[in-house]
């Protein structure tokens, strides 16, 4: 028999998982996860609340949320074990790979890509990655399994295009052949580069195989992206959002893309989002009523100058508005007896616990909705913080992702407790 070629065993395996997704009917209501980093970070002081447990009061910011107190777990004394490094920590939010600005530092996946690695294939888009302000092509959360960073898209008008218009039959079928055309690609560039492999050391061989390993991952997808190509796309009634036209409207971008996300998890569109804030990219934002005299960074470093603390707190209380917003637009949806937020595990910090210092431990971390049991304050030591990669473990878990190990961490998150035991 004539041997079957990876093409074809790529594509064969690509409609076997895909289709029966694309034809599924009464599926049970699904899991999702919106996973948001501002690199910047929050005031302690205005974010911690002083006691634990439960019935713990609300911090100043907490208090922006107390409608939702219920909704969500608080954790203090959390830090991804060994990721230092400044600024240069932000691309391990997701990761809690070890020492980034350590010279030959390579990432390594991050936690919506393991999930999409698993879920992927039951979505039109295995996963979105979005950003504010970012620096395109330099910054994201988004890393694959073989360390390659995924592009934030930055546009909600060009993502709600993706996600709800329908183009022509012939458009359709141009997308289709350019699939086939970017497949053509990677066969070709993937020939040459195991000729090549011949004649490389070890080293330069590992890094190789790492790179074919992208490839065929790339490869996978786009094989499922032409099955999607042909099936219509869900309707919304909800207009295309605007870009707004400049940096200074940061809140503004904000606000559209957790409405995006909402939409794309209210049509099943995809059920792994990651949102990078690049606070440290954005100039003297615009926040309403207070005048920002400085850009964000800047006022990050405020050595306890009480303009630019009166400033950083209007900020980070907008921030908790919008996340207030976030969490009411969800829990407004119903599915399957259930509210889009008891389905949407949103989690919410920074990798930065104080940016005025550049330290990366005692981050701020807020998990909403997901059905756990929240209205808690899970406070662990401030000196020797509790593994952080331990509440992805648990998230995995209620993902339906048989999973006891992801990155440093060593079990579940200890006190995040399902709701009924389920």
């Amino acid at each position: 028999m004539k041997p079957l070629s990876r093409r074809h065993l790529l594509r064969a395996a690509g409609v076997s998982f895909a289709l029966p997704w694309l034809e599924a009917q009464n599926a049970p209501a699904p899991r999702r996860m919106l996973a948001v980093c501002n690199n910047l970070g929050l005031l302690p002081s205005g974010f911690f609340p002083a006691k634990p447990g439960r019935g713990y009061e609300l911090s100043p910011y907490l208090k922006v949320l107390e409608l939702y107190r219920e909704e969500f777990t608080v954790f203090s004394g959390v830090s991804h074990p060994d990721v230092d490094g400044s600024h240069s920590s932000e691309v391990c939010f997701l990761t809690a790979a070890p020492h980034p600005a350590n010279g030959g530092f390579r990432n390594s996946i991050s936690l919506d890509q393991f999930m999409a690695d698993r879920i992927g294939v039951q979505t039109r888009f295995p996963s979105i990655t979005l950003g504010v302000n970012v620096n395109k092509g330099q910054r994201s959360l988004t890393w694959t399994g073989a360390g390659v960073m995924i592009g934030c898209e930055d546009s909600a008008a060009k993502v709600y295009q993706r996600l709800f218009l329908q183009g022509s039959a012939e458009e359709v079928e141009r997308q289709v052949a350019r699939l086939k055309l970017g497949e053509s690609i990677l066969d070709s560039v993937a020939s040459h580069a195991g000729g090549l492999k011949q004649t490389l050391g070890a080293q330069d061989r590992a890094r190789l195989d790492q790179y074919e390993t992208g490839v065929r991952e790339l490869e996978r997808r786009m094989v499922l992206s032409q099955a999607w190509e042909r099936k219509p796309k869900p309707k919304t009634s909800e207009a295309q959002p605007v870009d707004p036209d400049n940096s200074r409207a940061y809140m503004e971008k904000t606000r559209v893309m957790y409405d995006l996300a909402r939409m794309a998890f209210e049509t099943d569109s995809t059920r792994l989002i990651t949102l990078f804030l690049d606070s440290s990219n954005s100039p003297a934002i615009d926040v309403k009523g207070v005048e920002i005299t400085d850009g964000y960074h800047n006022l990050s470093h405020h050595g306890k100058n009480e303009s630019k603390l009166k400033q950083l707190e209007a900020i980070d209380t907008w921030h908790m508005r919008l996340v207030g917003e976030l969490l009411g637009k969800l829990k407004g949806v119903r599915e399957g007896g259930e509210t889009l937020l008891d389905r949407s595990m949103v989690l919410y910090g920074s990798n930065f616990g104080d940016a005025n210092k550049h330290t990366t431990t005692n981050m701020p971390v807020i998990l909403a909705g997901g059905g756990f049991q929240h209205g808690q304050h899970l406070a662990f030591d401030q000196n020797r913080n509790y593994p952080l990669p331990n509440l992805f473990v648990s998230m995995l878990q209620r993902m339906g992702i048989p999973a006891d190990k992801f990155a440093s961490s060593t079990g579940t998150m200890r006190g995040l407790e399902l709701k009924g035991g389920a």
